[in-house]
């Protein structure tokens, strides 16, 4: 009897033991990710876009958050299920709305691209925004020349299954960085001519031997 009582002590101790394992490893394992996740990413996630603007998120990140050796850059593509005029309106709303100011620099872009592309700053970071359409609108194979087939033949058939795919949304592009690490904001070299040192000597055009006569052999 004492042995039965013991036994169903120690189940008891061990069930207890093991609930509380469970119930603060979970805590902990949040506080761990919470942590070590990057604010950046945080933030973005708390962006006031609809669902339809992040319906696919994908993050990468390179670098040290503490700028150690190389400054940390952070970079999110996600898929909208709208266009790209509507998504990008979504998200500079979402923007503004969470304290970002909206940065009239150069170059923003590099290069022309297709879309919609804004850069932004806020406190210690920057930030660029590029909403395009999706790559299949783009597909370069679209761009070839429609082939008639030769007379007398008729056109082949469409393949089973009817209609072509469906190519609608738009893709986001989000590109973080730390302002110190931004080119843009770094200083330009100057074209002062004190710091270039002296314009070169004027080259010569007229050579003023050329007047001279040659002296008899």
């Amino acid at each position: 009897m004492r042995q039965m009582r013991e036994k169903r002590r120690l189940k008891v101790i061990a069930l207890v033991l093991a609930t509380l394992l469970v119930l603060g490893a979970l805590p902990l394992y949040f506080g761990i990710r919470a942590a070590t996740r990057d604010p950046v990413f945080s933030a973005l996630d708390a962006l006031a876009v609809p669902q339809w603007a992040a319906a696919q998120v994908e993050d990468d990140v390179y670098g040290s958050r503490w700028c150690l050796i190389e400054c940390r850059f952070r970079e999110r593509t996600v898929e909208s299920e709208q266009g790209a005029d509507e998504t990008a309106k979504a998200y500079q709303e979402a923007l503004t709305a969470d304290g970002w100011k909206s940065w009239q620099v150069t170059p923003c872009p590099e290069q022309p691209v297709e879309g919609h592309y804004t850069c932004w700053r806020r406190d210690e970071l920057t930030l660029d925004l590029w909403v395009r359409p999706p790559t299949c609108q783009t597909d370069p194979l679209d761009a070839r020349p429609t082939v008639e087939p030769p007379a007398g033949e008729e056109e082949a058939p469409a393949s089973p299954g009817g209609e072509p795919p469906r190519c609608e949304g738009a893709v986001v592009s989000i590109k973080v960085r730390n302002a110190i690490d931004d080119d843009r904001i770094k200083p330009q070299p100057s074209t002062d001519p004190s710091l270039t040192g002296e314009d070169p000597d004027p080259i010569i055009t007229d050579d003023p031997l050329a007047d001279l006569t040659a002296p008899p052999s």
